[in-house]
């Protein structure tokens, strides 16, 4: 560390499970995410005197949408035309190397990706076992940016996803890359998702009436803003967004900043509140 500045050279792989598919840092806080999430979610139910078996169902049915959806959107999003050529890769954790297929894990998960998934397998539930949509969406809202946080930890153990040069005597140089100091833009981004669940918890302990949507429409609209602006400091993740005004991520994180503010007017309308 000199001036400001952080050299960071950890090597992502904490383990070689076999020659091809290794145990990495960005695993091991996804998982720890998801479970943190869930010990929150669980406490919550806990206080409600919500039975913890609804929870256990609910939790299958958003870890396999988190997965479907990241995995997807990665794939179609940012490199539609190679995972045209191998759709194989796009569902099976293999890569073609050489002639043949080879086990390596998913690499190429896409937030907003995910957040679909997490959306249309909450639809599925309800559906399935005739619960409040927006109830559902607005506790498992509380919990997302936690989630999100260990996943941008896991970018930042990875050295990737990182942010543009900081023109300055300060910032982080990821060594495995380059020797130029960047914006930790992972770190930006953790940090940012932790103090929305923080802005979050508070509105559900102090909300004074049932109002479903509510927190799901404040979480949508801070979670995605944060994710826009700090896109202005980061590299573009693939070549084609060099020629975008804007990148891929806040692309898609505008649909779901329009659909966070209508749903904090509707709920926040006098009209509405009364029927």
């Amino acid at each position: 560390m000199n001036d400001g500045i952080i050299n960071w050279n950890l090597d992502p792989v904490i383990y070689w499970i076999t020659e091809t598919f290794p145990l990495k840092y960005y695993g091991l806080f996804f998982i720890t995410g998801i479970l943190l999430a869930h010990y929150v979610e669980k406490r919550i139910y806990d206080k409600e005197n919500i039975p913890i078996e609804n929870l256990e169902k609910l939790f299958i049915y958003v870890v396999v949408g988190i997965v479907l959806g990241a995995r997807l959107g990665h794939c179609l999003f940012y490199d539609p035309s190679y995972y045209f050529e191998n759709p194989l890769e796009i569902l099976l954790p293999i890569k073609k190397i050489g002639d043949s297929y080879q086990f390596i894990g998913f690499q190429g998960l896409a937030s907003h990706g995910a957040t679909m998934g997490v959306l249309i397998a909450i639809g599925i539930y309800c559906k399935n076992y005739k619960t409040n949509f927006l109830w559902v969406l607005d506790k498992i809202a509380i919990v997302a940016p936690i989630v999100a946080a260990f996943i941008r930890f896991g970018n930042f153990m990875n050295s990737e996803i990182y942010g543009k040069p900081t023109n300055g005597n300060w910032g982080v140089v990821f060594q495995r890359d380059d020797l130029i100091p960047r914006h930790p833009t992972q770190l930006y981004e953790a940090f940012s998702y932790l103090i929305i669940f923080g802005i979050l918890m508070l509105i559900y302990k102090n909300r004074k009436e049932k109002s479903n949507g509510l927190i799901l429409g404040v979480a949508l609209v801070l979670i995605f803003l944060a994710r826009f602006l700090i896109e202005f400091f980061k590299e573009n993740q693939v070549d084609f967004e060099s020629e975008m005004l804007i990148n891929m991520g806040q692309v898609l994180s505008i649909p779901f900043i329009i659909i966070g503010l209508i749903l904090i007017f509707v709920k926040k309308s006098p009209v509405y509140n009364t029927v």
